[in-house]
């Protein structure tokens, strides 16, 4: 029987611009792009020329201190330029795909019929690698640590976020060969959180993990809050994470031989004419979902994955590795409102009572509202006011864990449990605080520090 945990801590935040369960095509582009900023913590390494002809599956990119990590091409073509920033910052490898993609024939096989080195090899060689993480540090997972346990996320909470059963629906097959796979990379459990309503029936029906259902508001959807609950991580323990949306990537490569990256990625946001899921590949330009499909008369704001976490990308940009999602939201610069926000309204989210919102959820709980992307205020001193404590469900105290981030004060950061948590579980923390401090980028900063002193690689 599934364990259960109920988190009573979160806030859903319900924006308008849902994605409809309608499967559309993206419009045609040639270009896409392997970007190497969307994998934190590694040292990239170009193995490709200009003009070098490539197949989807095939390596890009290398990281430095794990030649065995690979970036592969989403599409067959030929790589247009190598495009580097300050610094010789390596930002884009750009490629010009066919019209037709071509795979790198690969081997086929049935893990648990495997030895756990060639399953890891077998991912390591189809580029998909990456898809693991690591806690601490959330970076690439170390092919050479031996985790203690991998957790698979199997839902999203976060506003807007795509619909699992939907993306994943009919890829039962792919799934479970993925998850036969994770059970050879590790001696310990591998661990699938679901929803209390609503999980994927591929997911529900999974063999081979132990399922936990996970109870409750944003971010209830998060790895950090099952690990918190279920096993929490010491000083020297390591444990992996994967998105149950990327298990049909390594399930395609045991049961067809091919890096097939195609998923659905759901366009959303109030400023979207017809938002819907569109099948399309990590690196695709974002032109070619969103021309024509955004409502340009305003400035906006293009975000590549969700409204709390995702990363801001212009029109000429490229979709996130990671991101099943896009976000547009209006940029509000163009906003001047008499009074600001002390203004009574009713059409604005609020997560406490300074505005009817909650009331109004109360008697209609479906009701969503728009929203822009003003900070409303500027960064101030950390205020100890207990305001994190009410959206954070973990066994953590986050005022005194950022206050540590920000002095950098390393014996804090462990002793207050840094090695638990990703910058994504201070995402509302960062949208109710009302010192305006940028979290994510905090914590973030700090785990690079701690990584860094601890020599860990």
């Amino acid at each position: 029987m599934a364990k259960v945990i109920n988190i009573k801590k979160g806030l859903t935040i319900k924006l308008d611009g849902a994605a409809a369960k309608e499967k559309c095509s993206a419009s045609y582009t040639s270009l896409y792009a392997v970007t190497p900023t969307d994998f934190h913590g590694l040292t990239p390494k170009v193995v490709v020329k200009e003009g070098d002809r490539v197949l989807a599956g095939s390596p890009v990119i290398i990281d430095k201190m794990f030649p065995e990590i690979q970036f592969v091409a989403p599409v067959s073509g030929v790589v247009k330029s190598v495009v580097r920033g300050e610094k010789r910052k390596l930002l884009h490898v750009i490629i010009e795909a066919d019209l037709a993609c071509e795979y790198l024939q690969l081997p086929t096989g049935n893990p648990l019929e495997m030895e756990a080195s060639e399953v890891k090899s077998a991912i390591q060689t189809a580029g998909l690698w990456p898809c693991l993480k690591r806690r601490p540090y959330d970076v690439v997972a170390n092919p050479d640590a031996k985790p203690k346990a991998i957790y698979v996320k199997g839902f999203d909470t976060a506003p807007l976020a795509p619909d699992y059963a939907f993306v994943l629906k009919g890829q039962a097959s792919d799934i479970q060969t993925a998850l036969n796979a994770l059970t050879k990379l590790t001696e310990g459990k591998v661990y699938l959180t679901l929803p209390a309503k609503g999980a994927a029936t591929e997911l529900a029906a999974a063999q081979n993990v132990e399922k936990v259902i996970m109870n409750g508001p944003h971010p209830a959807s998060n790895v950090s809050v099952a690990i918190n609950h279920i096993d929490p991580i010491n000083k020297g323990e390591v444990v992996w994470t994967i998105n149950a949306l990327d298990l049909p990537f390594i399930g395609r490569l045991f049961n067809k031989g091919i890096v097939d990256l195609t998923r659905l990625v759901a366009l959303t946001g109030p400023e979207v004419c017809q938002p819907a899921y569109y099948s399309c590949k990590p690196g695709i330009a974002m032109s070619a979902l969103l021309e024509g499909n955004v409502h340009k008369e305003i400035p906006l704001r293009y975000v590549s994955g969700n409204a709390l976490c995702g990363s801001r990308v212009e029109m000429d940009g490229f979709l996130g590795f990671y991101d099943s999602q896009v976000t547009v939201l209006h940029e509000g610069t163009d906003v001047d409102e008499m009074l600001g926000w002390v203004m009574p309204r009713f059409d604005r989210f609020s997560s406490n009572k300074t505005y009817t919102t909650p009331l109004l959820q109360k008697f209609f709980p479906t009701m969503s509202f728009k929203a822009d992307t003003r900070v409303l205020g500027g960064e101030r001193a950390l205020i100890m006011s207990g305001e994190y404590d009410k959206v954070f469900p973990m066994d953590i105290l986050p005022e005194r864990l950022i206050r540590a981030c920000l002095v950098k004060d390393l014996e804090d950061m462990e002793a207050l449990g840094i090695y638990e948590v990703a910058p994504e579980d201070f995402a509302l923390c960062e949208y109710i605080c009302t010192s305006k401090i940028e979290l994510q980028k905090t914590v973030r900063e700090a785990l690079d520090l701690l990584k860094a002193e601890n020599g860990d690689e």
